[in-house]
């Protein structure tokens, strides 16, 4: 049996083609690279009932993912999870129909824990031994962690107000760290430089292939979640956006499958914060790439990238699905932090608020119709986000007891 059916490599803007069987990063034109798949023989060979026996995770997917020897595998368990119903949140924003994938509950405690399984993965199988990559704490935590399980080296550089939690992720996995007194772009530069004077793998956001391919797993799970009828919208934080392009690439995949209804496409959006919106000033300026955002500052840091490499991609699948690009500001992404935890106890990551926030404008907008079945993407655990939250709690001596002040009900 055919574990993967990997077939080449292309590029999406000047369609030339690469192998997979050896290591790669952009194309010769500057391009981030995508992954092809042999769709006429997956579709004789592949069907959803072949899913229901399968392990609950994202490997359940391999025929569609790049690993070619299951021996090369890494995983900590990633993937499938909740999709929850978040009815009370619901009922304030008046989406009814208001669902929330949690990808908080995940090894690393983010989302970037899909990118590198399937990334470190490949880079394994392709014979990598060192790899180097910036981050803004959540990607660089999760790659060292599967690093260490491979037996890579990996060497990250973050900006020194990343979440603590992530450098100290980072260090238990024995990765090489570094802070920067920056932002992630910064830490790209000494990167790159880096990658050139010791011959490291680039593992930076879309300068090697195999991340979107962990990332879609999200895109996969979403429509397997709702019995292959996908959601009328889905609201992505972005910043670097592999997440994003990852999921718009499985719900095309899946069409050629025949997997999901050809004309039935959810309506992607891509939310950033007004402290740094490069993707929204492009969206609203009809550009098909951004401009570098100035003095990007937000505390939805995992979001705070000034300049995504793949920026035309992320446009292109906003467009084609008929979406769009908001942002929201920071006093209401922490709003929303507290807002979904009060309603329905789920304590999200800023990022994720920051979508939250975004589904409660665009329903107030009209853009989310009534009734509509709307996806808000939870990227990572609140708890590695401490500072969101501020405790102002009496402190009570040891003989000391509860006093409630009384309340009159109505």
């Amino acid at each position: 049996m055919t574990y993967s059916y990997v077939s080449h490599l292309y590029c999406p803007k000047c369609e030339e083609t690469y192998s997979t069987k050896e290591k790669q990063q952009l194309c010769k034109c500057g391009s981030p690279l995508l992954v092809s798949y042999k769709m006429d023989e997956l579709k004789s060979n592949f069907s959803k009932e072949d899913l229901l026996k399968r392990t609950p995770d994202l490997w359940r997917y391999h025929e569609l993912l790049p690993v070619e020897d299951p021996e090369n595998r890494v995983t900590l368990g990633e993937g499938m999870t909740p999709m929850l119903h978040m009815k009370n949140s619901g009922k304030e924003m008046d989406i009814p129909n208001l669902y929330m994938k949690d990808e908080g509950l995940i090894p690393s405690g983010s989302f970037k824990s899909r990118g590198a399984a399937v990334g470190v993965s490949k880079a394994k199988e392709v014979g990598v031994k060192e790899l180097a990559m910036p981050t803004n704490g959540n990607a660089g935590a999760a790659w060292s962690l599967y690093c260490a399980q491979a037996e890579i080296t990996s060497t990250v550089v973050m900006p020194l107000d990343a979440p603590e939690i992530t450098r100290k992720e980072c260090v238990a996995a024995g990765a090489d760290l570094y802070l920067v007194n920056g932002l992630i772009g910064d830490a790209g530069k000494i990167v790159g430089q880096a990658v050139k004077d010791y011959n490291l793998f680039d593992a930076s956001t879309l300068k090697e292939p195999y991340r979107i391919e962990g990332k879609k797993t999200m895109g996969l799970e979403i429509a397997e979640q709702f019995n292959w009828e996908v959601p009328d919208v889905i609201l992505y934080p972005t910043g670097g956006g592999v997440g994003l392009i990852g999921i718009y690439k499985a719900l095309r995949e899946l069409q050629e499958l025949g997997w999901i209804a050809e004309g039935k496409m959810p309506r992607l959006v891509a939310v950033q914060s007004e402290g740094c919106a490069p993707i929204v000033k492009a969206w609203e300026e009809g550009k098909t790439s951004a401009e570098p955002w100035e003095n990007a500052e937000t505390v939805a840091f995992g979001i705070n990238v000034a300049k995504a490499l793949g920026d035309f991609l992320i446009l292109d699948a906003i467009r084609e699905t008929d979406g769009c690009a908001i942002a929201v500001n920071d006093m209401k992404i922490l709003d929303e932090v507290a807002s979904v935890a009060k309603a329905d106890g789920a304590f999200v990551c800023p990022e994720g608020a920051a979508a939250f926030a975004a589904a409660k404008e665009l329903r107030a907008q009209n853009w989310i119709k009534n009734g509509e079945k709307v996806v808000v993407l939870n990227t990572g655990a609140g708890i590695k986000y401490p500072n969101t939250v501020e405790v102002d709690a009496p402190i009570l001596q040891k003989d000391e007891k509860i006093i409630k002040q009384a309340t009159t009900s109505k």
